[in-house]
């Protein structure tokens, strides 16, 4: 089977890559594809939506079941910011910037929890579409470690580590897009059957 991921980001499909290929899923990447996918304005207000908008664009664009998630931090200390802006957060800036610049605002914070959240959606060329969602709580670090993540990782803490310092499959099993990804395996027989039925 096909799947079509929806991503620019080169980190993300290897992420989703390492969940999906061993469940006998052949991955297609806009590399496979004869042009660009076009770009997509992410107008939702919640994760859930803005997945929903880049799968659904993939699967118009390559005619093949499309993969796509959204994901972002949300820091307690900035009532959940930034949340779904988490790519667009401080612009101009690049992420150990960010991450400099996130660590400095939390100086005087009375809390320094956050979360991760990952929707995954997935858009058949028939319409039939559905949506999981997966979250890693931690806290924000005091310092930038490791180099095994990317983005926010290396000042998002679970336990003594980051996320940049936990090995990938150490960070697959407790990640919010790897906990939406096991729920995605979970529902896409039955989505796969109800897509059969429908052509039948």
């Amino acid at each position: 089977m096909k799947i079509f991921i929806a991503t620019k980001n080169k980190d993300k499909i290897k992420e989703i890559s390492r969940i999906l290929i061993p469940h006998n899923i052949e991955v297609i990447t806009e590399a496979d594809i004869k042009k660009p996918l076009s770009d997509v304005e992410e107008t939702g207000t919640t994760f859930a939506e803005n997945a929903f908008l880049k799968a659904q664009n993939g699967c118009k664009e390559t005619g093949l079941i499309t993969i796509a998630d959204d994901s972002g931090i949300c820091i307690d200390a900035f009532d959940g910011a930034p949340g779904v802006y988490s790519a667009r957060f401080l612009p101009g800036l690049s992420y150990p910037e960010k991450n400099e610049e996130i660590m400095k605002r939390l100086q005087n914070a009375d809390t320094r929890k956050a979360h991760y959240t990952c929707a995954i959606c997935v858009v058949a060329p028939n319409g039939e579409t559905f949506t999981v969602q997966g979250e890693l709580h931690g806290e924000i670090a005091h310092s930038q470690r490791g180099s095994n993540g990317f983005g926010y990782d290396p000042i998002f803490k679970v336990g003594d580590k980051t996320v940049a310092e936990m090995d990938p499959e150490d960070k697959d099993k407790i990640s919010h897009r790897g906990k939406a990804l096991q729920l995605f395996e979970q529902r896409l027989p039955a989505f796969l059957k109800e897509i059969n039925n429908a052509d039948k």
